[in-house]
């Protein structure tokens, strides 16, 4: 599996892989977008150091990678903001068919209701989060201009916590596999802290005198 992880991540090819697959984890939750991204990091940071002049074409470009991420990170948001708001009945039935997303849907679709944009940050990182943020702010009919600036600052955030943990956790440990995996964990970690916030019950109002 790591050699052809590997062989993958030293191919140009791996942009578009990354960018097809962060696109669409949108509507298909389980695709591993992060463990890609995190993936191609580590390759680029390993590379790095196993020689003084990285050879562009073998090696993922951490800006490229960084760019990338981000920017199909936002065209899966606005595409799935598009549909649900021409959806209709058709996409309940979706959703309902997707057990991951319906559990989703369920746990975090009245915080998020509640919540302002930070929350729409936060939900990227949290397990199907993107999905229901995306798809709720267009079954809801917000406007483009309040939804696109959050989801612009949540694909930032995203990429930019994968591409970091994936290069800066293997130039410590010094190994691709054991900063891809340990990267990965902090990956986890942070879906499982950004449903958790999610989740959180609202505080009380305060009593007025």
């Amino acid at each position: 599996m790591w050699e052809s992880l590997g062989s993958l991540t030293a191919s140009p090819w791996i942009y578009a892989v990354v960018a097809l697959s962060v696109v669409l984890d949108v509507f298909l939750p389980v695709l591993p977008s992060g463990v890609l991204v995190i993936t191609a990091a580590a390759t680029a940071a390993a590379a790095g150091a196993a020689g003084p002049v990285p050879v562009p074409e073998q090696v993922p470009d951490i800006a490229a990678l960084l760019l990338i991420a981000t920017t199909a990170s936002v065209l899966g948001d606005m595409a799935a903001f598009r549909l649900a708001r021409r959806g209709g009945d058709r996409l309940e039935r979706a959703i309902a068919r997707s057990r991951r997303l319906t559990r989703a849907q369920e746990r975090l679709g009245t915080a998020l209701a509640r919540g302002g944009g930070a929350l729409v940050v936060i939900a990227r990182f949290a397990p199907a989060g993107r999905s229901v943020v995306s798809l709720g702010a267009g079954k809801t009919h917000r406007k483009v201009r309040e939804f696109l600036p959050w989801s612009a600052l949540a694909g930032m955030a995203w990429a930019g916590y994968s591409v970091a943990f994936g290069y800066y956790g293997t130039q410590w440990l010094g190994a691709a596999w054991l900063g891809t995996a340990v990267s990965v964990l902090a990956l986890f970690a942070a879906g499982a802290l950004a449903a958790f916030v999610i989740r959180r019950p609202a505080p009380a109002a305060a009593p007025t005198a």
